[in-house]
């Protein structure tokens, strides 16, 4: 396992991690969900189901997230995309000869939609897991009122839903996901793309996700009885198979 502090286009800091050797035939860069980090649950079992089928994987911190140095004046949407791109420049220089492709989970399955959409990427395949397509709605939603309020008084409010260390929620986060609507932005054939998602998600509704891969164009796998975690009995294990499979075909 290798690790390295990228500097971004902001100027800061990103931390990666990888284990991506020059003679993989693909480079699978991870995109984390909110409040979660490169060294995720799900970034780690893609490594092990993946490293024997010569499929490197590149997962990074997004800004205030995990070993992030900045906090959540940084948290942009534009900050987020330019830091995709700069891992993918990096991931693109380990292997030059590697097939880039990518792999989202929540609100990074809709970061990686805009990018997708939005920058010039050299990859062709994208896996959205539990995609938080409208994640603008999504984080109001979950905003209590007293959020709400010091959002519009002091300008953040701090979450902690378990996450690795506290986000601070800026008004200026929030209007660039009121900026940036998946559903206005995404366009049929940025990416091929295939989305896994739980029947029983609560977080990021089954409903959005079916509209969004009907609309893009995107092949949608449902996995019953799953939440937005896929935490229960073999689902891990379907999103591995499902990556195997895509990642490793022609």
């Amino acid at each position: 396992m290798n690790n390295i502090l990228l500097t971004g286009p902001a100027g800061y800091a990103i931390p990666c991690l990888w284990q991506l050797e020059p003679e993989d035939c693909r480079a699978l860069i991870v995109c984390h969900g909110f409040g979660s980090h490169k060294q995720s649950l799900t970034a780690q079992a893609l490594r092990a189901e993946l490293a024997p089928l010569s499929v490197g994987v590149f997962s990074f911190d997004f800004p205030a997230h995990g070993e992030s140095p900045v906090d959540g004046d940084s948290l942009r949407i534009a900050n987020c995309l330019d830091d995709i791109a700069a891992v993918e420049d990096f991931a693109a220089g380990l292997a030059p000869q590697a097939e880039l492709c990518y792999f989202g989970s929540s609100f990074g399955a809709y970061v990686l939609a805009l990018y997708l959409a939005l920058r010039p990427h050299r990859g062709r395949k994208a896996l959205l897991r539990c995609a938080a397509v409208t994640m603008p709605e999504l984080l109001v939603e979950k905003a209590s009122a007293e959020d709400l309020e010091l959002l519009e008084t002091q300008g953040y409010a701090m979450a902690d839903e378990g996450y690795l260390r506290p986000l601070k929620i800026t008004r200026e986060f929030v209007a660039d996901l009121n900026g940036h609507d998946a559903f206005r932005l995404c366009r049929p054939g940025m990416a091929e793309l295939l989305m896994i998602h739980g029947s029983a998600d609560q977080t990021a509704p089954l409903q959005t996700a079916q509209s969004f891969a009907e609309r893009f164009g995107a092949r949608l796998t449902i996995v019953e009885g799953a939440d937005h975690h896929f935490e229960g009995p073999g689902e891990t294990e379907q999103v591995l198979a499902a990556a195997r499979e895509f990642f490793t075909s022609l």
